[in-house]
């Protein structure tokens, strides 16, 4: 038995010494000391020692239990330091060396500027609609008094899809969308992305935002349209801000008016920015075509109402301003920044 003993303790100094992780360490606790161990196995055949020996024979196989146990846990300490020591060395930090930057992302000019322009028409009251940017040509325009002669139906000018369904090349469909619902009054606005078949250059793009205005209600006249834009322009650009009223023509509106604002880099005194004019083109607008309300199913007789159309990268280029366009679309970081 004793010689038994020694071949265990033996054995298993050798596999201590040679553990060299805490893993194959335990696997030598479990070989040795373990519930079916070597010791263990000794223990369990003490039933065929001779009762006089078997005091003797237990005191032997407790001090190898006591050795092998004193062996691993000093083999447990060394390895533990030597583990904390390595992973101290992986992980030391130069208290000189400069901190990493957290470069956080921020709003892009075309955001800033549309949310300016719906906090001020939220602030009079209007709502923020949105529509599919794949349209009906009805919507796109029959309903908008656009005749299927109309230059703007060309293949050249729209992304046309089929016959009857294209990329919207303006929000105004949203317009006729909602008028179709029959909830009147209606004060709203309808940004959002609209494509035509223009060459990509300083202000130019096949892909842009437009921002339209709709009011429909009983009584409402060109002075209501005026004031209400005249509004905008000295919340959008400052209090000092002149608007002026240029006619023009759209189809579906009726007396329809391009709008220009006083130049707010020289207060309309002429310069760089506005050529000399004293006057920069923000908008077009006019009364809705007593047409267009019939084909939207409201009584003209009864209902009038404005509408008005604004491209929110002008808005951007102007407020900003920025002259060319591109630079909204290329993501370089250092044009994005400074906003």
């Amino acid at each position: 038995m004793k010689e038994t003993l020694q071949a265990i303790l033996d054995e298993a100094s050798e596999k201590i010494e040679q553990s060299d992780a805490l893993d194959k360490l335990n696997d030598v606790r479990v070989n040795f000391l373990g519930k079916k161990g070597q010791l263990t196995s000794v223990l369990k055949g003490m039933k065929d020692v001779a009762p006089e020996d078997r005091p003797k024979v237990g005191q032997m196989v407790n001090e190898a239990r006591a050795k092998i146990e004193t062996m691993m846990e000093e083999t447990k300490t060394r390895l533990e330091k030597e583990l904390r020591e390595a992973k101290m060395a992986a992980e030391v930090i130069d208290v000189t060396l400069p901190a990493k930057k957290a470069n956080v992302g921020h709003r892009h000019p075309n955001t800033i500027a549309l949310e300016e322009v719906e906090r001020i028409f939220i602030g009079m009251g209007y709502e923020v609609v949105e529509g599919p940017e794949v349209e009906y040509a009805d919507y796109n325009f029959t309903k908008l008094n656009i005749p299927e002669d109309h230059p703007a139906r060309d293949e050249q000018d729209t992304f046309f899809i089929t016959d009857s369904i294209l990329l919207r090349s303006q929000t105004s469909p949203v317009q006729a969308r909602t008028m179709e619902q029959g909830k009147l009054p209606i004060r709203m606005i309808a940004p959002g992305r609209v494509f035509r078949s223009d060459e990509v250059d300083a202000t130019h793009s096949p892909s842009f935002h437009q921002i339209e205005g709709l009011v429909i209600d009983k009584h409402i006249t060109f002075a209501d349209l005026k004031g209400t834009l005249e509004e905008f322009a000295k919340e959008l650009f400052g209090p000092e801000t002149k608007t002026k009223f240029r006619p023009h023509h759209f189809p579906f509106t009726e007396p329809s008016a391009e709008v220009d604002v006083s130049c707010f880099k020289c207060g309309g005194k002429g310069c760089r920015f506005c050529k000399g004019s004293g006057w920069i083109e923000i908008l077009g607008c006019g009364m809705v075509h007593p047409h267009v309300l019939e084909m939207c199913g409201i009584d003209p007789e009864e209902y009038t109402g404005f509408a008005f159309g604004v491209g929110l990268e002008r808005i951007a280029l102007l407020k900003y301003e920025i002259d060319d366009m591109r630079l909204l679309y290329e993501n370089d970081y250092r044009f994005l920044k400074q906003f």
